[in-house]
């Protein structure tokens, strides 16, 4: 089958693109193409820019930030949303809030987001001199208030051991001098992978996030997630993961950029949520809903 995709930057290391980069090359593995020649489908990331066979329209959240125009901003989206011959989400809570917001309609799955486990296991543990495992911890992100930077740290200092050290990946993090914090700044994936495999932990406390690669990739690296109930990341979180309760949004807009507070003390073991994170079962779920988007 030949898939072009639309709306995609294989150059980029954004959480959309990267995650088409891992797909496209899955569909490259098991004998696709990925071409706007004589495509036999589509996928659309975002919004339809070009339109060159049925689409499959893969959506990376919606806008609800009540200090942006969120409504003229989601237009494109909501236009391609309409336009789209079938429809792929990342999480039942994207699902939920894309049907809030724009409607229900037919042919709208869920998939969540997977990486490549082989890849993964190729690379090697980042070596931190002499430190166990147990004495890393981690987290990644590109930051912005609702990752919540300062409550990773917070939690960190609170729970981790006292011998353990963070480490903070990602671009626009508020730089501070700290003994048992370290500042990795923008890092490739390989490195990511790297500094995660030698991490016990990823804490990802965001709120009202999606589907975050960073987590995918840190529970393929054998870590244990440490994330909030708001949003979707549960859902990727695995069965042996700490989530730290919420209370329910319902869904109105709402300033993102200034999140709630967290209560440490409403920890509590993450739901069985055993989702698959493997690129190569991700990218089959997708064929199928290609499959028979083409044969309708």
């Amino acid at each position: 089958m030949n898939i072009f995709f639309d709306n995609v930057d294989f150059n980029s290391s954004s959480g959309p693109n990267s995650f088409g980069l891992k797909l496209a090359s899955s569909l490259l593995k098991k004998g696709h193409f990925v071409s706007s020649e004589n495509a036999d489908a589509q996928i659309s990331f975002i919004q339809i820019n070009h339109s060159v066979a049925p689409c499959l329209l893969r959506l990376d959240g919606i806008y609800f930030n009540s200090e942006q125009d969120w409504t003229k901003l989601n237009d494109p989206i909501r236009r391609s949303y309409d336009q789209a011959a079938a429809v792929v989400v990342q999480s039942n809570f994207d699902k939920k809030l894309i049907f809030e917001y724009f409607d229900r309609r037919k042919n709208v799955f869920v998939i969540r987001n997977g990486t490549d486990l082989q890849e993964i296991e190729l690379i090697p543990p980042a070596t931190l001199g002499d430190r166990d495992r147990d004495a890393v911890w981690m987290c990644a992100s590109s930051w912005r208030p609702h990752k919540r930077l300062s409550e990773n740290i917070d939690y960190f200092l609170e729970a981790a051991p006292d011998d353990a050290i963070l480490l903070v990946a990602g671009e626009n993090a508020d730089v501070f001098e700290h003994d048992r914090i370290i500042f990795l700044g923008n890092l490739s994936w390989q490195q990511l992978i790297s500094a995660m495999k030698a991490s016990s932990h990823f804490l990802h406390l965001a709120w009202l996030d999606h589907c975050p690669n960073v987590v995918v990739d840190a529970r393929a690296c054998g870590c244990h997630i440490v994330c909030s109930s708001s949003g979707g990341t549960e859902e990727i979180a695995g069965t042996n993961s700490t989530v730290i309760d919420e209370d329910t949004w319902d869904m109105s807009p709402v300033k993102l950029y200034r999140p709630p507070k967290l209560d440490f003390t409403a920890a509590r073991p993450g739901l069985n949520y055993d989702s698959i994170i493997d690129i190569d079962i991700v990218t089959d779920d997708y064929l199928t809903v290609i499959s028979e988007m083409i044969e309708q």
